[in-house]
């Protein structure tokens, strides 16, 4: 997969595949998630038994090597996962963490994410974020126009 993409398209291949697997296991994948501590989770993923799986796309070496923050993500899910492609070199990455392999169009798991459970509270905070994440995005799907509208007023006023 990598050989034939540049950087954003293959994080976007990456990103869709691990998607897709998401999917395939019961889990509903949001892509971009803020999180309450001002970082981003590439794809956050409630899982069918109400916990989180956050993961991280990662496109190559370099995207891993100059990333620090990806340790702050443990504290916004219950399991911490790496999605790379093929051409990636595994052994950079943490082995306290899930890795999620794409070869294009899907992915697997190779290894599991170590279990770190969220507190109660900080899950019921998280899953309205994720509700109303998705929910706002899927209205904006569909009336684009409109949202975009809205946008427009709320920041006028």
């Amino acid at each position: 997969m990598s050989g034939e993409f540049g950087f954003p398209k293959r994080a976007a291949a990456i990103r869709r595949a691990a998607a897709l697997l998401c999917v395939q296991l019961g889990w509903a994948p949001v892509h971009e998630v803020p999180l309450p501590n001002g970082r981003r989770a590439d794809i956050l993923a409630l899982r069918a038994d109400g916990g989180f799986a956050c993961i991280e796309v990662k496109s190559g070496p370099r995207d891993f090597l100059v990333d620090t923050k990806w340790p702050e993500y443990r504290d916004y899910s219950d399991e911490l996962y790496f999605a790379v492609d093929l051409d990636f070199p595994v052994d950079l990455l943490p082995e306290d963490a899930g890795l999620i392999v794409a070869a294009d169009p899907g992915a697997d798991i190779l290894r599991e994410a170590p279990a770190h459970k969220l507190p109660p509270s900080r899950r019921r905070a998280l899953l309205h974020r994720f509700a109303h994440i998705a929910a706002t995005r899927l209205v904006s799907l569909e009336d684009p126009t409109g949202t975009a509208a809205l946008r427009a007023a709320l920041r006028v006023e």
